[in-house]
Formats: C-alpha cells, sequence, structure tokens
C-alpha cells in the first residue's frame, strides 16, 4: 500500500491517536510570534487540520495542503471556513499563490532523503522574501539507519509508512543552502524520539 493510501485508510485512527500530541508546542509557539495577524500562511503536509485551526485562530490566513483525501476531510470538519486542498509535494505547480510563511510539520520525514532537497527548494519558491519557513522532522538516532519502511499494528490492522531520519546539522544545511537564515532551532522528544524543529527566514 502506498503511503497516499495508508494515510486514506489510518486518517480516523491516526487523528485519534495524535491529539494530545505537545512535542511541537513550543516551536509552533515561536512560530506564530513572528508572523504579523492575518499573514498567509501554507500548512505541507496539513493531515488532518489540527495546525492549521491552531494557526488559523491565531490571526493566520490558512491553505492546507495534503495527497490524502481522508486527512482532508477530517480537516475540513474541524475546520470548516478553512482553505484545504489535494496537493502531491512533487508537484505544485498548480499551487500559483505565494505565502508569508511555509509550515512543514511531519511531512519531510516521508520523502526519501534524496528528494528533500528539491522539495525545500520547490516550496521556497512559495515563500515571499522576508517570510518564514518551519520545519520539524524526526532526529536520527545513534546507530539507525537513515530511512526504513515502518511495519505498523497500533490499530488492530497492519499497514506500512516510509520513514528519513535526520540530523540537525542536515536539517540546517537543507535550509542554509536555500539562502534562508536560521532564526529558531529546538530539539523536543516525545516517545521514543526526538523532534527537530526549526524556523528559517527568507531574506
Amino acid at each position: 500500500m502506498d503511503l497516499k493510501s495508508t494515510y486514506d485508510r489510518i486518517a480516523r485512527d491516526w487523528n485519534n491517536d495524535h491529539t494530545n500530541d505537545d512535542w511541537w508546542v513550543e516551536g509552533v509557539a515561536k512560530f506564530t510570534s513572528l508572523l504579523d495577524p492575518g499573514a498567509t500562511v501554507l500548512d505541507v503536509g496539513c493531515g488532518s487540520g489540527v495546525k492549521s485551526e491552531i494557526l488559523q485562530g491565531k490571526g493566520m490566513k490558512v491553505t492546507g495542503i495534503d495527497f490524502s483525501e481522508g486527512m482532508l476531510e477530517i480537516a475540513k470538519r474541524r475546520v470548516p471556513n478553512g482553505n484545504f486542498l489535494s496537493f502531491d509535494l512533487y508537484d505544485l505547480s498548480g499551487l500559483t499563490e505565494k505565502f508569508d510563511a511555509i509550515f512543514a510539520q511531519a511531512v519531510l520525514l516521508h520523502i526519501p532523503k534524496k528528494d528533500v532537497g528539491g522539495i525545500i527548494h520547490s516550496l521556497k519558491g512559495k515563500l515571499n522574501t522576508g517570510g518564514y519557513f518551519y520545519i520539524a522532522v524526526k532526529e536520527r538516532r545513534d546507530g539507525e539507519g537513515e530511512e526504513e519502511l515502518v511495519k505498523e499494528n497500533d490499530y488492530g490492522y497492519d499497514y506500512e509508512r516510509f520513514f528519513s531520519y535526520f540530523t540537525a546539522e542536515e536539517m540546517r544545511k537543507f535550509l542554509l543552502d536555500e539562502g534562508l537564515e536560521i532564526v529558531y532551532e529546538i530539539v523536543t522528544h516525545s516517545g521514543r524520539r526526538n523532534w527537530i524543529q526549526l524556523i528559517g527566514k527568507y531574506r
């Protein structure tokens, strides 16, 4: 089963399972503090719309994109007046608008590492000068491979997802290579994982 089909299948269970996640709270607070009221934000891999709802509640104008129709259905119910669109990160040609900020939380971790630089470059092309780019990925543990296909049964049925794992140094380089200035970085812990959160500014 490909990743899109997997998320379509697990959308409801995944949404219920991640309702109480809080590893991202400090990073998201910092991100929103950098934005002016009414700023336009592209929520990349918006999933079930949890962060879109938070960003909108902070006064931002949010456009959420995801390739999972199952996730988008939940997002549209959660944020009825939100703007949610179906897009694959490998083809953003139909997304012509530019934004004051890009929010990419827990989405690049599903991209093969050889493709991540190109995806970040494509997303930066949607960012206004002076805008902010937030990224959150899972940190690679010592002795762990950089990529893996994880087979899971958390919800009483089998499914699998591809993951890439990163170091903070790798993520900094991705942003610096795109001409972004690193303005914030934090590593937080959740369960068995550390999460890397970075914010870059496009000068």
